[in-house]
């Protein structure tokens, strides 16, 4: 006998007026001050990087404590208003607009480090940690937390979207660093995931199904992380290429000749020309890697000379080394602020920022194709990229009073899509699907898995109380 499940349930538009000042009214009364229906909050609370439409929530609440969240989920399940839960505002696809109405649940006050367990090389967070919060807690202990996505993110945040960022090719991505979570389920009843046990064989692996469901299974409140020991020595620099090819064929053979670089980064021609009026550096302006090794002294030393002998192979060469702290710190913030360098080649233009990701084999196929697709576009569109597990973003720099400009953009973004999907990859490595992305989804994953996780949401969240119109089409 065939078993029939509960759709997701569909919302269509935003709740009535009356149902939004019934609810305001409820959430005045609980959180006092730390609500706010403010027209520049709730503007703040949408989406307000790249060019996506800003759709604000119909209110705002900062949570202070567990107990903030539950009684926030309830309300909301009362009122039949979504949560629509919200960090720092750094992510790329929209996953914070509030296409349906509802709360922005802000969880920017809930940043306490609960405990930091040495020994078993742990610790337990609330979500509005942010990395650098942590690290800085972190810093005296010997420990860090190697995720780095370039803002500023919050824990929360990194968890529910599955981050990953430039340590990623040693450290891995937020599915490696998560051992367990604290959440608050679509009931109001807190939910916990797992354990601080490095490993388990116990039931269903709830915690990885919250990682990467952003927002839309559940509120993460509470997150166990898998810490790291600081290394003894780190070294980073630079080395220059003739072409982007060449860079991505000198990433493959390190990656598969099993060197344990900790990051490497492709930075296209365009890309350095903005490095350097940005950050006011005088790199060479062609195809670079920018490189970081960490161990002892000696392994790093070992893995530099390996690592040159892999450049020179393949045409590589102008090495420019940082060991200095401050030097390296000088180079890498010129890769994270690379969003806001880029928007240096063309004054007055939004960029439009997208990332794809595919096997290390197909990597040079791709951003070559890539290349000739947004020369052929007629695109300014910068290239930088994780390269060392295969992923990397183009942001076109689009003028937005031009509707010629973003259809072409547009239509680059979802071939790149597509191309990434084509080679056994994925339309995004890094930045989710939020509502961006959704028209990919039944191409990359097909329609029994995407029906799947239809499933998993209705029985999950019944109401569709949790960020709706997110990650799939309903």
């Amino acid at each position: 006998m065939a078993v029939s499940f509960p759709p997701v349930r569909r919302r269509e538009g935003r709740p009535s007026a009356e149902v939004v000042a019934a609810l305001n009214a409820d959430l005045a009364a609980r959180f006092g001050n730390r609500f706010t229906a403010s027209q520049a909050v709730r503007q703040a609370h949408g989406h307000t990087l790249t060019w996506l439409e800003n759709e604000p929530p119909d209110a705002v609440v900062f949570a202070e404590t567990r107990d903030d969240v539950i009684d926030l989920v309830k309300l909301c399940a009362r009122h039949d208003a979504p949560v629509v839960p919200f960090g720092v505002g750094t992510s790329l696809e929209g996953h914070v607009n509030a296409p349906h109405g509802g709360v922005s649940l802000d969880c920017s006050r809930m940043n306490a480090v609960l405990a930091v367990n040495g020994e078993d090389l742990d610790c337990v967070v609330e979500p509005g940690v942010t990395r650098k919060q942590l690290n800085e807690h972190l810093h005296d202990t010997g420990l860090f937390f190697p995720i780095d996505p370039g803002a500023d993110a919050s824990i929360g945040g990194m968890a529910a979207t599955r981050a990953s960022g430039t340590n990623a090719v040693r450290y891995g991505t937020m599915k490696e660093r998560v051992l367990s979570l604290g959440v608050v389920a679509a009931d109001g009843s807190f939910v916990r995931t797992g354990s601080r046990a490095k490993k388990s064989s116990a039931g269903y692996d709830l915690t990885h199904l919250f990682v990467g469901s952003e927002g839309t299974l559940g509120v993460i409140v509470e997150i166990a992380l898998r810490l790291s020991g600081i290394p003894e020595a780190i070294s980073a620099g630079t080395c220059f290429f003739p072409d982007v090819r060449s860079a991505c064929d000198a990433t493959i053979a390190t990656i598969q000749s099993g060197l344990p670089i900790a990051r490497v980064e492709l930075v296209d021609t365009l890309s350095v020309r903005a490095f350097n009026a940005y950050a006011k550096l005088a790199l060479p302006e062609q195809p670079m890697l920018l490189v970081e090794f960490h161990g002892t002294q000696s392994s790093v030393a070992e893995q530099v000379r390996c690592f040159g002998e892999i450049v020179a192979d393949n045409g590589g060469g102008n090495f420019i080394w940082a060991t200095k702290p401050e030097d390296r710190t000088k180079l890498w913030q010129a890769r994270h602020d690379g969003y806001w360098a880029q928007m240096t080649l063309r004054p007055g233009a939004r960029p439009f920022a997208t990332d794809a990701c595919v096997p290390i084999s197909r990597l040079a196929d791709c951003v070559e194709e890539t290349l000739a697709d947004i020369a052929a576009s007629g695109l300014v569109a910068p290239i930088v990229g994780h390269v060392g597990d295969g992923n990397f973003h183009v942001s076109p720099l689009v003028d937005m009073s031009n509707s010629h400009e973003i259809d072409t953009a547009e239509a680059f973004a979802s071939r790149l899509a597509h191309r990434a999907i084509a080679m056994g990859g994925t339309c995004t490595g890094e930045h989710g699907i939020g509502q961006k992305k959704i028209a990919f989804m039944e191409d990359e994953h097909g329609a029994p898995a995407l029906d799947l996780m239809r499933r998993i949401k209705a029985a999950f969240d019944p109401q569709n109380l949790f960020n709706p119109g997110k990650v799939f089409a309903v």
